[in-house]
């Protein structure tokens, strides 16, 4: 018996996924998220960036990478076992074996300055990819002033407090979790 689904995804085939989940994959080591929600929102329509913002929720409970569990899931539910398969393939059989590559690159020529500049402006780049796309999907988020103030107190504590992330997660949620179970869920996105 399978559990319910709040969402269905269209019937695609494990070729299909492998290689979307390749192209997605190769989009960018270590931060595809962008990539995955352009790929599933944008271009193919797959899912909505609510479902996206499910998937990566459960994904991020679940044992294993986020971006590896979300594949699964979505390849599970387009094709069964064979699309998970496939689509946990595509994420990682290609950028493995490029990595391996870059690895015995980086050994001969890491030292060299303008290796290490590339490497910082990618590095730039990355973090203005992963910042847009946490901005796309908060616009499908319920609008409250606490979610706001809760956001804001977590970067005081990272920003300017200099406390280690996990401090200031695991001091806020508590308090932030009991709020809000006080109120009644938002009628409205502008609420």
């Amino acid at each position: 018996m399978t559990a319910p689904s709040s969402f269905q995804i269209a019937r695609i085939s494990p070729l299909k996924l492998f290689l979307t989940f390749s192209q997605i994959s190769l989009s960018g080591f270590g931060g595809v998220l962008p990539f995955l929600y352009r790929a599933m929102v944008e271009k193919y329509k797959w899912l909505t960036a609510a479902e996206v913002g499910e998937l990566i929720a459960m994904g991020q409970v679940l044992p294993g990478p986020t971006i590896c569990n979300v594949a699964v899931m979505i390849g599970y539910r387009s094709a069964g076992f064979r699309g998970a398969v496939a689509a946990l393939g595509g994420m990682v059989i290609l950028p493995m074996l490029i990595i391996i590559l870059v690895g015995v690159a980086y050994s001969h020529y890491g030292e060299l300055g303008p290796v290490q500049h590339a490497l910082n402006g990618m590095s730039a780049v990355a973090a203005g990819l992963v910042i847009a796309t946490g901005l796309k999907m908060a616009q499908a988020l319920p609008r409250r002033w606490l979610y706001a103030l809760f956001v804001v107190l977590e970067v005081v504590c990272i920003a300017v407090l200099h406390w280690p992330l996990i401090v200031g997660v695991f001091g806020l949620a508590p308090f932030s979790i009991w709020l809000a179970m006080q109120r009644p869920p938002a009628k409205d996105a502008n609420v």
